[in-house]
């Protein structure tokens, strides 16, 4: 991941928008990480993600199950990171 000052990133916003297309950027203030922006496509895949995420919960409460374990859930997660390519 790329990462800007926020004086940069302000300066050169122009720059920073044509960067975030391609990956997440990073903005950092005294050299902190604060903010990331990134570009709508990834927005929305990661929006999908959660969407995924909360219907996989909502199908093991209908099916009666309490929870999904940590491999079930990266399993599954990595299915749907595969399938949406």
């Amino acid at each position: 991941m790329k990462s800007r000052g926020a004086r940069e990133a302000k300066n050169a916003f122009g720059r920073l928008l044509d960067d975030a297309r391609s990956e997440p950027v990073a903005i950092e203030k005294h050299g902190r990480a604060v903010a990331v922006v990134l570009s709508m496509d990834e927005y929305s895949r990661l929006e999908g993600l959660e969407e995924a995420y909360w219907a996989l919960k909502a199908d093991e409460a209908v099916a009666g199950t309490d929870w999904v374990g940590v491999e079930e859930s990266e399993r599954a997660l990595k299915d749907i990171l595969n399938a949406k390519g």
